[in-house]
């Protein structure tokens, strides 16, 4: 429900819109939401530390309007709403709302199904830990794992993650976005110009990091700001429009990347081999060769037969192999089968001091977090 116009400081208009949480309301923290998996820190997300409060540029639909929000928790333990600010629009017809509501609640799983899955998740830990340690251990993940606002901008990230380093993969959907700005803006890039692009890293030869959710919140907390985080953040300060975006768009979508160059694309985003996998994606989605509606629908009925009709469906598409697909798939909301790569040894080697190797690693870490089926992924 739309509670409040107002005017910025620089005369643009903003637009508060309550969401309510409903069930997810006990026990909900919009920073473990939203710092629960590497996925948030890739543009066009960006997650202000002092304010607690997450911004990122939406698309919204029917007709097309491209806003800025800022998703924020107002600071009381009893809260059972989320804040969102939308910048650059003085309303909203219902379909843009609609839209918005859709995406927010996307991304931080807060559908009736997801929240079915975080109770189902908690009581495990509870029945495997006691209440004592269970409680500690979801005091830095509640069992949300926080996605992006389509189908289709998380499949391109799934993309960009593999066989590099995330410093990488961090850099390549930052260059997407300032595409989108470019293309949106009729833009000519100054990077696209340039010759003998070489990729820095050969494709399959860069050491993977693993977007891991276990802990992120309180790590990524400490890295962001070592001082004592002030909860009083005005109502002033979270009006203002995010000045993280200047020269960025939004992630594009399928129609913005199906008609582009494959070798333009690769060059001005770095993406190396990576830029003919997206290019695929995206105009098979716009030829509705692939289609992104019904496994979302499929995907509400997370079933191991389901998972199985998902995979082979997504291993069809060029450049879905089985690490990707298993990262899509957790996307899309299934838990039991762990993304398994090198980053996935270390950790056993670490943390579990099991060794294993890249032919065993995906029987190890099946038979280590079998206990929390079908949630293992959670419990990684």
């Amino acid at each position: 429900m739309a509670k409040e116009q107002e005017e910025n400081g620089n005369g643009s208009s903003s637009l508060l819109v309550e969401l309510p949480l409903r069930e997810a309301a006990e026990g909900f923290e919009l920073e473990k939401a939203i710092c629960s998996h590497g996925l948030f820190m890739l543009a066009p997300n960006h997650w202000d530390p002092i304010s607690r409060s997450f911004s990122r540029p939406l698309r919204l639909t029917s007709p097309p309007l491209t806003v800025t929000v800022r998703i924020s928790q107002p600071p009381t333990s009893s809260s059972s709403t989320l804040y969102l600010r939308v910048y650059g629009a003085s309303s909203l017809s219902p379909p843009h709302r609609h839209s918005l509501l859709n995406q927010v609640s996307r991304m931080l799983r807060l559908s009736e199904s997801e929240e079915n899955k975080v109770r189902e998740f908690r009581s495990i830990v509870e029945a495997l830990h006691g209440e004592e340690e269970a409680t500690e251990y979801l005091r830095s993940f509640s069992g949300r794992v926080f996605r992006s606002p389509t189908l289709f901008e998380d499949m391109v990230k799934c993309i960009i993650l593999c066989n590099c380093q995330f410093s990488r993969t961090l850099s390549m959907a930052k260059a997407l976005c300032e595409l989108q700005f470019e293309i949106q803006h009729q833009i000519s890039s100054s990077k696209a110009a340039e010759d003998d692009f070489i990729p820095k890293t050969p494709a399959g030869k860069e050491s993977k990091r693993k977007l891991r959710v276990s802990k992120v919140s309180m790590r990524l907390e400490s890295k962001f700001t070592e001082s004592k985080v002030d909860n009083s953040v005005s109502d002033l300060q979270l009006s203002q429009e995010p000045l993280d975006f200047v020269g960025m768009g939004s992630f594009p979508s399928p129609e913005e990347l199906a008609n582009l160059d494959e070798s333009f694309l690769a060059k001005r985003c770095n993406l190396g081999y990576r830029a003919s996998r997206i290019l695929k994606l995206a105009q098979g989605v716009v030829q509705g060769n692939i289609q992104l509606t019904q496994p979302e629908e499929d995907c509400k009925e997370t079933s191991f037969s389901s998972y199985d009709k998902l995979s082979q469906r997504l291993r069809q598409i060029d450049g879905f192999g089985p690490f990707t697909c298993a990262n899509v798939l957790m996307c899309m909301g299934f838990y039991h089968v762990i993304p398994a790569d090198s980053e996935t040894i270390r950790h056993l080697k670490q943390v579990h001091s099991k060794s294993c190797t890249v032919q065993t690693v995906g029987r190890d870490v099946e038979l280590i977090y079998a206990k929390y089926a079908p949630f293992q992924f959670l419990a990684y």
